[in-house]
């Protein structure tokens, strides 16, 4: 069995105090039910684990009424940091779930063949993110205030999810990062530290992360520009 954990608990504070991202209307619904349908699309997602706030549950239900999905569904508490909402999610998979993608609940745009692409990835080596080479020339600053080195941007990757793994994989290394009291900015991060190899998936399609409100104009117009090829 394939999972998706959704990672849907967050409001996102760049949007500006009391703004909660993932209902934001892009293109007629909630950016999270975009997301969701990508995941109800991609044909090797078996079941789906949103982790929302205590609360949301009943608004999530709704929208899997009002949008028809039907891919079984179940729903884990968020934690303190996104690896406390992951950890929580990844408790309530099915015990059959062999590979889990988790997403971002704020990346309504992600192709189906990103999802196939990294699971095949993760069963094959472990672990595996979507990820799109860096084409900007990227400078070190130490002190935030002027340029202290290049970096070599043929070596530069821009992470993103899903972010996908053979279950005992992710369990055993956010084990270690719960151990350890230690806090990794992504899943990816947690896998370095007990050495497992994360394959690089590229992303050729846009994939953004609905942060601030030009991701929302950006993501709007990427999504005309799908309905009208």
């Amino acid at each position: 069995m394939i999972s998706a954990i959704i990672v849907a608990a967050g409001k996102g504070t760049r949007m500006g105090a009391n703004i909660d991202k993932l209902f934001l209307d892009l293109s007629g619904r909630p950016v999270v039910a975009h997301t969701w349908q990508r995941v109800e699309e991609s044909e090797c997602i078996d079941e789906i684990i949103l982790v929302v706030r205590d609360g949301m549950q009943p608004t999530f239900t709704e929208l899997a009424r009002e949008f028809n999905f039907k891919k079984p569904f179940r729903f884990a508490l968020g934690g303190k940091e996104r690896q406390d909402s992951v950890w929580n999610g990844l408790l309530q998979l099915s015990s059959a779930s062999e590979i889990v993608a988790i997403q971002d609940g704020a990346r309504p745009l992600t192709a189906a063949k990103v999802f196939k692409d990294t699971v095949a990835a993760a069963r094959q080596i472990g672990a595996a993110v979507a990820a799109q080479r860096v084409t900007d020339t990227i400078k070190e600053s130490k002190d935030g205030i002027t340029v202290s080195g290049h970096l070599q941007r043929d070596r530069l990757w821009a992470v993103q999810t899903p972010q996908t793994f053979r279950v005992d994989v992710i369990r055993r290394a956010l084990l270690v990062v719960r151990e350890k009291n230690l806090q990794v900015t992504d899943d990816t991060a947690a896998c370095e530290l007990i050495g497992q190899a994360v394959k690089l998936v590229e992303c050729t399609s846009p994939n953004p992360k609905i942060t601030t409100p030009a991701d929302l104009h950006y993501a709007a117009t990427l999504l005309s520009l799908r309905s009208s090829n």
